[in-house]
């Protein structure tokens, strides 16, 4: 069997370190030759201890200076390179057949185009690259030829119930339905939001995510994100794109035909099982997660978004819908807003409820130009980020 060579994006973070798990099980499958990250130098040290990549990528030159000499220090061959340069020269690299990402926010887009438009097979776990992206981000996958593949949760669990041939989705889909657990706060009193600390609102009871991701499940804002990203993979109008709450997490998401059938896939709340799908497909392999067990399985659950105590307590879900309707590039608006919305929650400058209305004010305030290109997708993402920060310094304490 010919090892896949992985190049992974992001390898730090908690998608990063689940990959290399899932693929420290199976090394007759898989050679880790690239990794990269933005400041851990212990983490990425370990990682190339272990996996020996012939190349890492850290964000600073004082960063990529340290591991470089600590590399040196401990006898490893590991060459080292500094972003952002060298993130799309790694994504594009002749040497990497397989590209996971799973860098955060709109810092993935530029290395996931250059993987996209080297024909690459892109396990994107960075759904700000099609949130951003969109169309120009799609058009590089067609034309380099890419294999993509989803690897959120939500997302590889619709590809795994969608028929194998694309052609027949269009004719056969009623509707996607996408699950949420609802975050910490679904049964809190929406009244009580605007005293949510960032610590509060990391502790995820069925997920062990990054912090940011971890914000916007509290606020609901990923589930937004979800519904644009699964709108450009799916190739399915907004109405037709749904999401119910599920708190245990045992059904990821599933797609509703024109018979009315429902098809769902089911596993623990564990991205190891998506990556291991991704990493294998089409094939399957063991992923490390538990199975589930039947047996214990007392009670599954669903709850309507709509109800009046959601709607107050996830107001930016809806902005998914409106900004798909509004004018090419309202993505990128909302997805630069949010994440300026929820790093400043995180540094204490705006109150848990202030995060909606920074995104609301950037997304009323931002008119896209229909950007057509990398550039013209970050010259937009620019303009939102200034946008969103004149809202954040707006917001009283």
């Amino acid at each position: 069997m010919t090892r896949q060579r992985l190049a992974v994006l992001g390898s730090t973070g908690s998608i990063g370190v689940s990959t290399l798990d899932v693929v420290a099980r199976h090394p007759e499958r898989f050679e880790v030759v690239a990794l990269t990250a933005a400041t851990r130098v212990d983490a990425m040290l370990a990682q190339c201890a272990q996996f020996r990549p012939r190349v890492a990528v850290m964000a600073s030159a004082a960063h990529a200076a340290e591991l470089a000499r600590r590399l040196k220090e401990m006898g490893l061959p590991t060459q080292v390179e500094q972003a952002p340069a060298a993130l799309e020269n790694i994504a594009s690299w002749c040497e990497v057949d397989t590209v996971m990402a799973a860098i955060v926010g709109a810092a993935g887009l530029a290395p996931c185009l250059a993987a996209a438009r080297a024909g690459k097979r892109l396990l994107l776990a960075n759904k700000e690259a099609l949130v951003v992206g969109g169309e120009v981000f799609l058009r590089a996958v067609r034309e380099g030829g890419a294999t993509l593949l989803p690897i959120d949760s939500e997302h590889s669990a619709v590809f795994q119930s969608l028929p194998e041939d694309p052609a027949t989705w269009a004719a056969r889909i009623d509707k996607i339905i996408l699950t949420a657990s609802g975050g910490p706060f679904r049964t809190r009193d929406p009244a009580t939001l605007r005293a949510v600390t960032p610590d509060e609102a990391c502790a995820h009871p069925n997920w062990v995510m990054g912090r940011k991701i971890s914000v916007d499940s509290a606020t609901m804002m990923n589930k937004a994100l979800e519904v644009i990203e699964a709108r450009y993979l799916f190739g399915v109008a907004p109405a037709q794109l749904d999401v119910v709450i599920h708190p245990q997490s045992v059904i990821h998401s599933m797609v509703q035909y024109k018979d009315s059938s429902v098809v769902a896939q089911l596993g623990t709340p564990d991205m190891r099982v998506p990556i291991a799908y991704g990493l294998a497909w089409p094939e399957r392999m063991a992923s490390g997660a538990s199975a589930l067990d039947f047996r214990t399985l007392h009670d599954l659950s669903f709850e309507a978004i709509d109800s009046d105590g959601h709607r107050a307590r996830y107001p930016g879900l809806a902005l998914a819908w409106e900004a798909l309707r509004a004018a090419p590039g309202s993505c990128a608006v909302l997805n630069a807003a949010n994440e300026v919305a929820v790093a400043a929650f995180l540094e204490r400058r705006i109150r848990f409820d202030q995060i909606h209305r920074v995104n609301r004010a950037t997304l009323d305030a931002v008119l896209p130009e229909h950007p057509d290109s990398l550039a013209a997708l970050l010259a937009l993402d620019g303009r939102a980020r200034a946008r969103a920060e004149l809202a954040v310094k707006s917001c009283a304490p």
